[in-house]
């Protein structure tokens, strides 16, 4: 056996800047290199951020990541860290002739091995997801190429994140190549309980290819998407040996034990089980096994309980959103109720309560409470607050325009929308909207009103869960967030019945069922895609189902024009969902 110690740079990208991406890596690699490893691992496309989206069809991003990569590699060795490999991803091209049907310049999702000054070996994804949030049929071709390199006798392969999670390919390969470790670099996102299913994964797959595995995972929001890193690496057992904490940065560093190789180098053809072949491409970095050395004890960070590792995304996700897009400061209404109070807190977490500003905006139906309960919240926090009483706003606008019912109650959501993106347009704050996912569902929310501004923290939050997550913070606080106070959300917003308060005595049960029973009936209507006849024979009323099927589907024209929210559910509003806004089909019970 021969030791090896790898170092797993679950680290946080920023798309499109490929400058900064290469100096992490510097910084990372050296980091790396005073730690003793014996090779560093970064996550699939670090250099340039994932996703990328569209940019992968421009020649000139395709162009920059390439270019970047090989300075980069050069970079390394002028800095005395060349001697250190390295595994990072980035976009390439394949060397294809332009076809129908096949992405703008053949791009792929590549990996590369950088070494002494140079890009080694390179080799790009096999299998192309294309579900859920995943396009890449759209943008990449797949890679037909699995690298096994020789590190101080120890045979490395290389595999990118999809090619983990489908059977075949290259997990398959490595398997009958006799490898020794397999590193593979993931973006993977976020959804709630997921650590569970990627661990039982990795493990599996180690005993499929018969070697230890190293599973290295981005961290950091992206628009709707949060990664939470949770690096793991497995023995040939598939033992649990080591692993990162969640939604945070982290060098993970293991050492382990590991088959000295003996097969021969050159380029063999092999079955990859799913009508493919690809080639292994077998070469040698270094032969000789390193010195004995003290071997470190594997660090198993603690895993966060469901209420903890939802609140952590939609923190990290609003904190990365509001850097990466370089704002300074957000803005929200704040009304007293649960959900203002749950962004409010959210916000002062993620960047700290002296950049989060809150707007009072009470009408002639706003309680006592929901008055008093905003100050108790502004108290608590220490944010910044102004009161705009909107009454006479309101009035003004009534006396040119005669609205009634639903008219009239929406005219104040958009009048205290508007004085929200006035006092963005006058500052430069970020409105952060507090609609929540059952509200979103049902259409319970004021086109360009509640639903004005430009990110939604809770915009995948069903109602229950809101709650849950309020207990949850007044009980706990995580390292890493910024907002130092004591049961920050006041009790009476969390205990209260909810109310929009926009007309005498109103209570959303006016309009929604409870709740409990909604956010049942949406998540298997929403998450689980079932019709009319299966949600009844699950139990729910029929009456009910009909109603809120009609609710959700009617409401598919607000959703597209809301703003971009964090996914923490296995089906978000937006990238997961993609319905017809003009849609004439309808479900039926009969």
């Amino acid at each position: 056996m021969a030791q090896l110690r790898i170092a797993l740079a679950q680290t946080n990208p920023a798309v499109g800047d490929l400058t900064a991406n290469a100096e992490r890596l510097v910084a990372w690699t050296r980091d790396a290199a005073d730690r003793g490893a014996h090779l560093a691992v970064f996550t699939e496309m670090f250099l340039t951020g994932y996703p990328v989206e569209d940019l992968v069809l421009r020649t000139s991003f395709v162009e920059a990541s390439i270019r970047t990569l090989e300075e980069t590699a050069a970079r390394l060795e002028r800095e005395g860290l060349g001697h250190l490999p390295v595994v990072v991803g980035y976009v390439d091209r394949a060397g294809l002739a332009p076809r129908v049907g096949q992405p703008k310049g053949a791009p792929l999702d590549a990996a590369a091995l950088l070494h002494e000054g140079r890009v080694v070996t390179r080799t790009a994804k096999h299998h192309l997801p294309n579900y859920g949030v995943f396009d890449e049929y759209r943008y990449f071709v797949r890679g037909d190429r699995l690298p096994i390199f020789r590190l101080h006798g120890v045979d490395v392969a290389i595999a990118v994140c999809e090619d983990l999670w489908q059977d075949g390919g290259p997990v398959s390969v490595v398997g009958q190549a006799g490898a020794g470790l397999l590193v593979v670099p993931n973006a993977s996102p976020y959804e709630k309980e997921k650590d569970d299913v990627r661990l039982e994964l990795v493990a599996r797959r180690a005993r499929e290819a018969g070697c230890a595995l190293a599973y290295v995972n981005q961290v950091g929001g992206q628009d709707e998407l949060v990664f939470d890193g949770d690096s793991i690496v497995v023995d040939a057992s598939g033992a649990l040996v080591a692993r990162a904490g969640q939604f945070r940065e982290e060098l993970l560093v293991v050492d382990l034990d590991l088959p000295v190789s003996t097969a021969a180098t050159g380029a063999f053809p092999y079955d990859a089980g799913d009508g493919t072949t690809i080639a292994v491409d077998r070469f040698v970095v270094s032969s000789e096994p390193v010195e004995p050395y003290a071997p470190e004890p594997g660090v198993i960070a603690e895993r966060l309980d469901l209420p903890a590792e939802v609140y952590s995304a939609l923190v990290l996700s609003v904190r990365d959103y509001v850097a990466k897009n370089g704002f300074q400061s957000v803005i929200l209404g704040l009304s007293g109720g649960i959900d203002s109070a749950l962004v409010a807190t959210i916000a002062s977490d993620a960047i700290g309560p002296s950049r989060v500003h809150v707007a009072l905006m009470p009408s002639r139906y706003s309680s006592d409470h929901s008055v008093s309960d905003a100050d108790e919240l502004v108290r608590r926090q220490g944010i910044h607050a102004r009161v705009v009483p909107i009454a006479d706003i309101v009035t003004a606008y009534e006396k040119e325009i005669d609205l009634s019912g639903l008219a009239a109650e929406n005219l104040q959501a958009r009048v205290r929308g508007m004085i929200l993106m006035g006092l963005s347009n006058e500052h430069g704050h970020l409105v952060l909207t507090t609609g929540n996912k059952s509200e979103l569902a049902t259409g319970y929310s004021t086109l360009y009103g509640d639903s004005a501004g430009g990110f939604a923290p809770i915009k995948d939050v069903p109602k229950t869960m809101v709650w849950e997550l309020a207990r949850w913070r007044n009980a706990h606080t995580c390292p890493g967030f910024l907002l130092d106070a004591d049961r920050p959300i006041p009790e009476n917003s969390i205990v209260k019945e909810p109310s929009a308060e926009l007309r005498p005595d109103q209570r959303d049960t006016d309009s929604l069922p409870p709740y409990e029973v909604l956010d049942r009936l949406l998540d298997d209507y929403v998450e689980k895609d079932m019709g009319s006849r299966e949600l009844i024979a699950a139990g729910h009323d029929p009456a009910l189902v009909a109603r809120v099927i009609r609710l959700v589907d009617l409401a598919e024209y607000k959703r597209r024009q809301y703003p971009p929210g964090p996914k923490i559910t296995p089906k978000n509003f937006g990238r997961d969902r993609r319905l017809p806004i003009t849609n004439r089909w309808r479900e039926s019970a009969g």
